[in-house]
C-alpha cells in the first residue's frame, strides 16, 4: 500500500482558484467609514493585490516567475497517508495529509509570500513590511524577499518574538529585519508601548505597525492571511491536492484544517468547494478548527470590524472578537488573530463550513500522540486540526462507515520544540 503520493513538477497547476464568483451570496463590501481607509489600503498594498482582492475571475493564471519560484521552494508538496494514526482511531478512516511542511520555510505561507513580493517588485517598492505571529509568515516573507532581492521588515507579535527565537533566527538567515511588535522602531509602536507597557502584543497591532511603516517609507505592506488575495495565492496547494486525489482515485468526504485568519484552510478547501458551489450540490463536509483561547469562530460575532488595531484598513464583515482584542500568550501564535477572513466567515455563517475550537492542552496532547505514531512533529497551529479526526473517527466507529479525510497539514513544529517542551513540561 502506497503512503506517499507525489505530483511531478511539470503537472503543477498553472492557476489559482478564486472562490468569490461561486459564493452563495455576494461578499459584503468593505466599509470605509473614515473616507480614507480604502485609499490607504490601495496605497499601502501592491497594486495587483488590490486588483486580485476584488476579482471575479474564477481561475487566475499564476505568473511564470512565481510558478518557477514555487518549484524552487519545494512545490508540489506530497500527500502522505497517516496509516498508524488511522489504526489508532479504529481503522474506519483514510487520512491523507497535504504536507506543507515540506516547503523550504516549513509551512504553507511561502505560497502567497512569493506572489506578494513579486507584485511589490512590479510597483518598484523599496521594501516590503508585514506582521507575523508564530513566525512562519515572517519566515516566508523573508525568504521571498531574499529570492527577489527585496528588503523585508517583519513586525513579530511581541510574545512570539521572545517565545520563538528560532523563527526569528530563520528570518535573520534570510536577511529580514525583525522587530518585536509593538516596537520602538516606529512612532505607532512607541505609542502602543506607552499605552500598553506590559502588552504581549497582537497581530492587529503588528498589522497596524507594519502598514504604517510601509506607508511612511515608500514600501509595500503585504498581508499574510485574511485577505482574499492572500488566500487566492495559497490555493496552489488546494489545486495540487485536488489533482493528486483525482490521480489516486480518491475523493475526500471531509476537508479539515486550522484557521488563524483563514488562508491555510481556504487554500485547501476552496478549490474543492468552488466546484461544489458551482453545481449547487455540496456533498463533502468542511470543518475548520482554531484555538479555544482565541475563540473567534465559535464565540465571535459576525459583524463589521477592523482587521487592524489602529483602524487604518476598511471594516470587513467577518467573525470577530473585536479589533482591540489582545489574546493570551498561547504557543500557537499563528492562531492568535482576532477575526476570520470575510469569505470564510460568510461560508461559516451559511453553515457550509463548520467550526471547532480546541484548547492548547488538548491540541498538544494530539501533537505528542501523532508524533509518536507517525514520526512527523506538527506545528502547534496544525495540531489543532487533529482532534477533528478523533471526532470523525468516533462517528465512523459507531456507524461502521468508511470515510476519507483530507487534511491541510500546514507546517512542521521543529522550530517550536522549545514551546512544546515548556508547555508539556519536558525535562
Amino acid at each position: 500500500m502506497a503512503i506517499r503520493f507525489e505530483l511531478p513538477q511539470d503537472e503543477m497547476p498553472e492557476y489559482w482558484c478564486n472562490i468569490l464568483p461561486d459564493l452563495p451570496d455576494k461578499l459584503p463590501e468593505p466599509k470605509d467609514i473614515s473616507g480614507k481607509s480604502l485609499e490607504i489600503m490601495q496605497k499601502a498594498m501592491p497594486k495587483m493585490d488590490v486588483v486580485n482582492e476584488f476579482s471575479n475571475e474564477r481561475l487566475i493564471k499564476i505568473p511564470d516567475d512565481i510558478y518557477e519560484k514555487y518549484m524552487h521552494v519545494g512545490r508540489p508538496t506530497p500527500i502522505l497517508r497517516a496509516t498508524n494514526f488511522e489504526k489508532y482511531l479504529g481503522g474506519n478512516l483514510k487520512i491523507y495529509l497535504k504536507m506543507e511542511g515540506y516547503t523550504y520555510t516549513g509551512s504553507h505561507k511561502i505560497n502567497s509570500a512569493l506572489a506578494h513580493v513579486y507584485y511589490a517588485l512590479q510597483d518598484n517598492a523599496k521594501f516590503v513590511a508585514t506582521e507575523t505571529g508564530a513566525g512562519q509568515w515572517g519566515a516566508a516573507t523573508a525568504l521571498a524577499g531574499a529570492l527577489y532581492n527585496m528588503p523585508a521588515h517583519v513586525f513579530m507579535v511581541r510574545t512570539s518574538y521572545y517565545q520563538k527565537p528560532f523563527r526569528k533566527y530563520q528570518m535573520d538567515m534570510y536577511g529580514a529585519d525583525v522587530h518585536p511588535s509593538p516596537s520602538d522602531f516606529t512612532p505607532l509602536g512607541k505609542e502602543l508601548l506607552k499605552k500598553f507597557p506590559d502588552t504581549s502584543g497582537s497581530l492587529g497591532m503588528a498589522i497596524s505597525e507594519a502598514m504604517q511603516y510601509a506607508l511612511d517609507n515608500d514600501g509595500k505592506y503585504i498581508a499574510g492571511s485574511v485577505t482574499n488575495a492572500d488566500i487566492l495565492y495559497k490555493t496552489v496547494l488546494g489545486m495540487e491536492a485536488k489533482k493528486q486525489m483525482e490521480i489516486m482515485g480518491e475523493d475526500p468526504d471531509y476537508l479539515i484544517g486550522v484557521v488563524g485568519g483563514g488562508s491555510n484552510y481556504g487554500a485547501l478547501a476552496f478549490p474543492f468547494l468552488s466546484e461544489e458551489l458551482q453545481k449547487h450540490d455540496i456533498k463533502r463536509k468542511y470543518i475548520a478548527s482554531g484555538s479555544l483561547e482565541v475563540p473567534k469562530m465559535t464565540e465571535g460575532e459576525y459583524r463589521y470590524d477592523y482587521p487592524d488595531t489602529a483602524m487604518m484598513l476598511p471594516e470587513m464583515k467577518m467573525y470577530t472578537l473585536g479589533h482591540d482584542f489582545v489574546p493570551p500568550a498561547v504557543y500557537a501564535g499563528g492562531l492568535r488573530y482576532h477575526a476570520v477572513a470575510p469569505e470564510l466567515s460568510l461560508l461559516m455563517n451559511k453553515n457550509i463550513i463548520e467550526a471547532r475550537d480546541y484548547g492548547q492542552e488538548e491540541a498538544f496532547k494530539y501533537s505528542v500522540l501523532f508524533s509518536r505514531l507517525e514520526g512527523y512533529i506538527p506545528a502547534p497551529e496544525t495540531s489543532h486540526a487533529l482532534p477533528i479526526l478523533k471526532e470523525i473517527a468516533d462517528k465512523c466507529n459507531e456507524t461502521h462507515e468508511k470515510k476519507t479525510v483530507l487534511v491541510s497539514f500546514s507546517g512542521h513544529g521543529l522550530l517550536d520544540l522549545g514551546n512544546y517542551a515548556e508547555a508539556l513540561n519536558f525535562k
